[in-house]
């Protein structure tokens, strides 16, 4: 299949190229060049691709499920067969550098042949000669998909792959910040998939509302922030639609004295600010031990010395842009609130002037706990490190939010840092690691970071419904 990624990009609808009616620029976040023109849906448009997705849906369901998985796999195939220009044109518009698309591309072809494995055993309550009853998992219908800018390809898949192994039917939309690479997904999937089967249109915020609230869209599965959440769930009222929500976190890592802290110091840093810190999971506020504060906060700094900031298309880069202009002002308002409230930076905190949305690797010296940089989900490379002497009092400090997506803990007292990971109000937390992640283990938050799970059997179960059939031989009901 001969796809050209530096041009043409397309929506499709119902297997086909759908028409560019309106269209909008993607831009380059590294120079702020635009790159290329999205098509806009219309409502007409989103109309056809939900009725595409619903005539699709009784032939895609009624379909095998092991020809169903062979075609989820085969999606991965063409992935990775067109890995390379996935990575490039990944890099130009959301900003990451190699590294980060090599992980991102890399995962989205592992999802797909892992999801593809996976099935939902059909529950025998009771079988004797007279009398059955099973409880059976069902697919849903049509499932309308909304996914973010910070890692486009892969969470689009950790949506696609379970909802058509299930046997629903799919409109995806993704954030208009990083359309490209999705459209080209799409393009790939319609020599795959039957007609109607996966459609892929383009937008902005109304396209994402008017497909939350299609009277013919039976699920929302959307990844994003916690206030467009909460309004996702209010419109999906409307017709009781089934959501599943991945929402924000304002993720706590808890550093015992223990620990190596060079070698801990690296790990943290990645854990903080990998993809930028664009990262829903990332370490956001880092409770370090008053006996190992000072050593370590000077380690990280000396590490963060030792990455490249810059435009991810260029070698020897680690860590791109912020992704879009909207976020870049959120992140400068953070850092002029933070040195307003007079909190000292060990590095970073000032902004050059200049192409490109770059904010510096910003770590903030033991800040108020009440304050902004330590409250608010930053999503960009601001890091508050902050002292805890008492175990009892950092827990209670790290479960003071909102949120709940995941945490983690540091230690070389295994059973120690057991102890606090249970204790701790996150969906996932990681003890000594973080930032792992499998098809085959179950991902969701707690609290307001979200409402059901991703990946695993469980997150395949998110895409169903559970019909429970009892069946009686006539002999024994007239006996």
């Amino acid at each position: 299949m001969t796809i050209d990624f530096d041009a043409d990009y397309e929506m499709t609808i119902d297997g086909l190229s759908a028409e560019k009616r309106l269209t909008f620029s993607a831009i380059n976040p590294a120079t702020e060049a635009v790159i290329a023109e999205v098509p806009e849906a219309t409502a007409e448009q989103l109309d056809r691709a939900v009725a595409a997705a619903r005539r699709a849906f009784p032939g895609w369901s009624a379909t095998p499920i092991e020809r169903r998985q062979e075609l989820i796999s085969r999606i991965g195939d063409c992935i990775e067969a067109h890995a390379e220009e996935f990575m490039r044109l990944l890099t130009r518009e959301q900003g990451k550098a190699r590294a980060g698309a090599e992980w991102e591309i890399g995962g989205s072809i592992i999802w797909c042949r892992e999801i593809a494995k996976q099935s939902l055993a059909v529950h025998v309550v009771e079988k004797t000669s007279v009398r059955s009853v099973e409880t059976r998992r069902v697919p849903l219908g049509v499932v309308g998909a909304i996914t973010p800018w910070n890692f486009p390809v892969l969470l689009a898949i950790w949506k696609i792959a379970p909802a058509l192994v299930a046997g629903n039917t799919m409109v995806l939309k993704p954030s208009p910040h990083t359309s490209l690479c999705t459209l080209k997904l799409g393009e790939i999937c319609r020599d795959i998939l039957p007609p109607g089967v996966l459609n892929v249109v383009s937008g902005g915020n109304d396209l994402g509302a008017q497909l939350t609230t299609h009277p013919d869209v039976n699920k929302i599965s959307f990844t994003g922030s916690t206030a467009t959440g909460r309004k996702i769930m209010a419109a999906a009222s409307s017709n009781l639609k089934r959501i599943t929500l991945e929402l924000g976190g304002n993720d706590p890592a808890i550093v015992l004295p223990d620990v190596d802290v060079k070698e801990t110091a690296k790990a943290l840093f990645w854990a903080a600010f990998q993809n930028s810190a664009q990262f829903c999971v990332a370490a956001k506020r880092l409770y370090i031990h008053e006996d190992i504060y000072d050593e370590l906060a000077g380690a990280l700094v000396d590490y963060a010395a030792t990455v490249n900031v810059g435009d991810g298309a260029h070698q020897g880069v680690d860590l791109g842009p912020i992704q879009n202009g909207i976020q870049f002002e959120k992140l400068k308002a953070l850092l002029a609130d933070s040195k307003a409230a007079g909190d000292r930076f060990l590095t970073g905190g000032e902004i050059v002037e200049g192409p490109g949305f770059f904010v510096p690797i910003s770590i903030v010296d033991n800040p108020a706990e009440d304050s902004r940089v330590v409250t608010e989900e930053a999503f960009g490379p601001i890091l508050p490190l902050l002292k805890f002497r008492d175990i009892d009092d950092v827990i209670a400090r790290a479960n003071d939010t909102q949120y709940g997506l995941a945490a983690s803990v540091w230690s070389k007292d295994l059973k120690r840092a057991r102890a606090i990971a249970e204790r701790l109000e996150a969906g996932t937390v990681w003890i000594n690691e973080v930032h792992s992640f499998s098809p085959h283990v179950a991902f969701g938050g707690h609290k307001q970071s979200g409402i059901g799970i991703e990946n695993a059997l469980e997150g395949l179960t998110e895409y169903t419904n559970a019909q429970t059939i009892i069946a009686t031989q006539p002999e024994a009901v007239s006996a």
